[in-house]
């Protein structure tokens, strides 16, 4: 059986991403880096990457190529007013479902 955590990011990923560009352009490792120190710690990198080839082609984020001091330029992703759109819908749908499960947590 898969893991509930990694079944349950799959639908959040997204707008966790979204949340973490929304604070500042980062690209592919730093961003695995940032989610593992917020304890993300399964988090698979090839899981990321996918991801934010997704989040490119939807069109929320804006990509700069940076020269990188090891190897090819690095990809930085920044949050764009579409991204910002998609981060602020996810918010409200998370707030929607956390307040729900929390009512039958709490038995109601």
């Amino acid at each position: 059986m898969a893991n509930p955590m990694t079944e349950m990011l799959k639908g959040t990923l997204e707008g966790i991403v979204l949340a973490l560009l929304a604070g500042r352009p980062a690209y592919g490792y730093e961003i695995t880096a940032l989610l593992r120190e917020r304890g993300f710690t399964d988090l698979a990198e090839g899981t990321v990457y996918a991801l934010l080839v997704r989040i490119e082609q939807r069109g929320f984020v804006d990509v700069e190529k940076v020269p990188s001091e090891k190897g090819p330029p690095r990809k930085v992703f920044s949050i764009n007013a579409k991204g910002r759109e998609q981060l602020d819908e996810f918010w409200k749908t998370w707030s929607f479902l956390a307040e729900r499960i929390e009512q039958l947590r709490q038995g109601g």
